[in-house]
């Protein structure tokens, strides 16, 4: 019920990578060596001023992407792979009372995905508090229970601290500072009277004694550098940020796209915008649209009942909730109880469960209430009767209809959308302003531009009449306040875009495909700037949206590729490491479970080993101290062998091996360090979450040997039967591209990209001219730009192999290409990839094509490499 997404997958991943390995090369360094998935720009590392040496980094996911959940997940990540505790103490940072009273039920409730991740995680040993209530904690609490205590930055972030509760002593918490020592550094001390110099006992002395993992949401509203204070105060050990938005100098470790949420049907995308003369008619046809969708869930599978948020005005203005409500009364004849007020002094869904089947509620008047933390997959269309003052409160109340019901798509397509209804008296530059407003919820600006899909009024939206536009959207009419009417257009740009004088200035129409050369010509005749910023922004969004309904993949057009296969007891399976190992079996009984004085050395001042750390993709060598996150006075020296062995069988269990098996293993490396090494057991279980990682390493090392040693026998030896097979076929799905980024779009405008938009592209050096002679061969149907870790893939022995690109061309065989530079072009990798390439080739009976691409001086250029090899 709870299984995550694959980005959120992905996105764990990396954070475990990264604090696996800033745990032992350090923080910055393993911010500057790991790869750092999805973001684009490489930037240097900002340390926290005074905690320099702690891990803090930043994870951005745009608006719907599980934030709050993958903090859950954090919690246990952080404690295994840097803070090396068994029962970390979390302080959990929110940005308003609001999301903190909303996080707290989700942690603490029962069935509540946030509250399973948590329990899950820990084995039920959890302890979740208001940050208000940090005197109930007790000694034991912090020993035998992971800790979560959740507040607001505010909290905390105080020039003076006087009179502040969590910073003021506290005789409560007098237990918990009697084994700490008089002469502890860093705690803040009673300033006067009888006990003056005396350590206080206050939460933050606590905290900082403790040195919480902080988890930070909405973090981009902390940057003032009082709240890095707050986080020097509280000695963090480790930061993590969640965030849509991070700050310019944010450390972002990951990035997660808006394309992403909607491949793995997170969001309700595209969000179909219709201007409107009044207000009176966005809310009329915003009515309409919602009785469609009605229509439609009906006969879903699954309950829905769509909603609609209406957004009121302020006190004073026009359209106040007084006078929307009324609207909805009077003039459209919805029930009153089918209309929820939800404002400041209006809380009329206090208690309400919208997701319940016998909930009458179908329409939500606010102004801003709705802002905070406020969830509901239910509401699909936005209706704004107000003028756009304040971007959050948009932002805000636009997030809420993108959220998918169920996180899945819908078999009706229109269930798969947003929409919003605007009047252009309070909208005037519509498409800007929300396209402004996706940017600020996380979305790449090209997103922004694909995902808002404007339609004409016609006062029928949502009626009887069918889906809004089911092949090519409708033109796109632009009125500027200037006459651009004399603008020159050639012969062919006059086929997609006309140009009429109007009493106001001018009036641009576009009717199709336009170039987006032809775009920038326009936009320089447009004087004022402002005018021209809209223009370009409607103008943008109009070849986005064309792009999208005329690509192969929106139209339906399949993109199948052959596999790798071989024969497994008379049938095909897929060739990959987990079939290998399969077919021929292995046992991690048969490696040797010794870790010698290279894999694990213990000496007085810490931990000395080498291994593979999987950043640099170099054996390191790294002495490592007391783990200062690690308090050993809680290590129970007195463990057995055997109770040891147990405790490090579940840190390092595998799903592919016994239990027994497992078990065994650890023994026999157990009995090698104490009986032949001669290492003392209680060093051994101080050290007990270093030496779980080093065997972690070492098994995944015999894993991957065997995998190796049955990949050549699978594929390449004597007996092997191999086969390229549409047997077992990746399928290019139209909605199952997922890009971390963008190409930008310029200076070239890709015709044969198979999806929309091309992902994780630059628009220069040689992968983009390898792009562009695919784009430009007559023989190409279509192509992908493919991606890491989500496209098309060969096998290699301990990993696999994604072509940069893969085409069908117009004979129907299919062409992996993959480009190399000059000083890669003859390395082991290269001819390891070319190896199962050509083999994928040979295997396919001609269906099937591989070619390596690298630029040399002297030699043929792309375009007529690649025309040599498909003929």
């Amino acid at each position: 019920m709870f299984t995550l997404k694959n980005y959120q997958v992905a996105t764990l991943a990396v954070l475990k990578s990264y604090l696996e390995a800033a745990r032992t090369i350090g923080a910055r360094r393993a911010f500057e060596e790991i790869d750092r998935i999805g973001v684009k720009e490489s930037r240097k590392y900002r340390p926290l001023e005074g905690l320099e040496t702690v891990p803090y980094i930043c994870l951005r996911l745009p608006t719907g992407g599980g934030k709050t959940l993958l903090s859950a997940h954090t919690a246990k990540i952080a404690a295994d792979a840097y803070l090396e505790r068994e029962f970390p103490i979390v302080l959990w940072l929110v940005p308003t009372n609001t999301i903190r009273s909303q996080t707290l039920e989700t942690l603490k409730k029962p069935g509540n995905p946030n509250y399973e991740a948590l329990s899950a995680a820990f084995e039920g040993k959890v302890r979740v508090l208001d940050i208000a209530d940090f005197s109930q904690l007790t000694p034991t609490d912090l020993q035998t229970h992971a800790c979560v205590i959740v507040g607001t930055m505010q909290t905390l972030r105080v020039s003076n601290t006087e009179g502040r509760k969590v910073y003021a002593h506290n005789e409560n918490l007098e237990p918990h500072f009697s084994s700490i020592p008089a002469t502890a550094p860093g705690l803040e001390r009673i300033e006067e009277g009888d006990h003056k110099g005396q350590i206080k006992f206050s939460f933050r002395n606590l905290l900082a004694w403790h040195r919480p993992l902080v988890v930070v949401d909405e973090a981009h509203n902390n940057t003032s550098s009082l709240s890095y204070e707050v986080l020097q105060r509280v000695n963090a050990s480790c930061v993590v940020e969640f965030t849509a938005t991070p700050a310019n100098d944010s450390n972002v470790l990951h990035n997660v796209s808006a394309t992403e949420l909607k491949a793995e049907e997170m969001i309700k995308l595209p969000i179909r915008l219709v201007e409107h003369k009044s207000w009176e008619d966005a809310v009329r046809d915003s009515i309409l649209t919602r009785q469609r969708l009605h229509d439609l869930a009906s006969k879903d599978s699954d309950y829905i009942r769509p909603i609609i948020l209406f957004q009121a005005e302020e006190k004073g203005k026009e359209v106040t909730k007084e006078v929307l409500l009324k609207q909805l009364l009077e003039q459209e004849k919805i029930p009153r109880d089918k209309i929820a007020v939800v404002t400041g002094d209006q809380k009329e869904l206090d208690g309400i469960n919208l997701f319940a089947r016998d909930c009458p509620i179908d329409y939500v008047i606010t102004v801003e209430a709705l802002k905070e933390g406020w969830d509901c997959s239910f509401a699909y269309v936005f209706c704004s009767a107000a003028s756009v003052q304040s971007k959050k409160d948009v932002e805000q109340i636009l997030g809420r209809v993108l959220r998918m019901p169920y996180a899945k798509r819908r078999d009706e397509p229109d269930l798969n959308r947003a929409y919003a209804h605007v009047s252009r008296a309070s909208w005037p530059n519509a498409v800007k302003q929300l396209h402004d407003r996706l940017v600020d919820m996380g979305f790449e600006d090209r997103e922004a531009d694909e995902f808002i899909e404007k339609v004409p009024d016609l006062g029928l939206t949502g009626g009887a009449n069918g889906p809004l536009f089911a092949v090519a959207p409708p033109p796109t009419v632009i009125d500027l306040r200037e006459d651009i009417s004399e603008f020159t257009l050639s012969p062919d740009e006059r086929a997609g875009i006309t140009i009429e004088r109007t009493e106001q200035g001018s009036r641009v129409t576009f009717t199709g495909s336009i170039d987006a050369s032809t775009v920038s010509r326009l936009a320089s005749a447009v004087k004022s700037a402002e005018v021209r910023e809209t223009f370009e922004v409607e103008a943008k969004r109009h070849i986005a949206v064309w792009q999208v309904h005329t690509s192969p993949a929106q139209r339906g057009v399949p993109f199948v590729v052959p596999q790798l296969c071989f024969d497994f007891d008379g049938a095909l399976e897929l060739a990959e490491q987990d079939a290998f190992l399969e077919a021929r079996g292995w046992s991690l009984l048969d490696y040797s479970a010794e870790l010698s004085d290279a894999d694990f050395t213990l000496t007085e001042s810490g931990v000395q080993w080498e291994i593979d750390l999987n950043v640099t993709g170099k054996i390191t060598e790294k002495a490592v101290g007391k783990a200062d996150q690690y308090d050993l006075d809680l290590v129970d020296i007195g463990w057995t062998q055997n109770e040891l062995g147990r405790w490090l069988e579940r840190k390092v269990r595998q799903p592919d091996i016994t239990q027994p098996v497992l078990l065994e293993f650890v023994r026999r490396a157990l009995d090698h360090l104490v009986q032949k090494r001669g290492l003392p057991l209680t060093a051994l279980a101080r050290w007990k979450f270093i030496l779980a990682k080093v065997l972690q390493q070492k098994i995944s090392a015999h894993r991957e040997q065997a995998s190796s040693d049955r990949y050549q026998q699978s594929l390449f030896g004597k007996e092997a039967t191999v086969e390229t097979s549409f047997t077992f076929e990746f399928d290019f799905t139209p909605t199952g591209y997922a890009p971390h980024w963008l190409y930008a779009g310029h200076p070239y405008q890709f015709q044969k990209h198979y999806y929309p938009t091309v992902g994780e592209l630059e628009n220069k050096g040689e992968e983009y001219e390898c792009a562009k002679a695919l784009d430009m061969t007559g023989k190409v149907k279509h192509w992908v730009r493919n991606l890491e870790r989500r496209g098309f893939w060969l096998p290699l022995a301990k990993s696999k192999f994604y072509p940069d690109f893969v085409a069908e061309l117009t004979d129907g065989r299919i062409l992996a290409l993959e480009h190399k530079g000059k000083v890669y072009a003859s390395n082991d990798d290269s001819k390891e990839k070319c190896n199962v390439g050509e083999l994928w080739e040979e295997k396919s009976n001609g269906k099937a094509v591989y070619l390596m691409t690298v630029l040399e001086k002297g030699k043929p250029g792309l375009f007529e490499q690649i025309a040599a090899k498909i003929g």
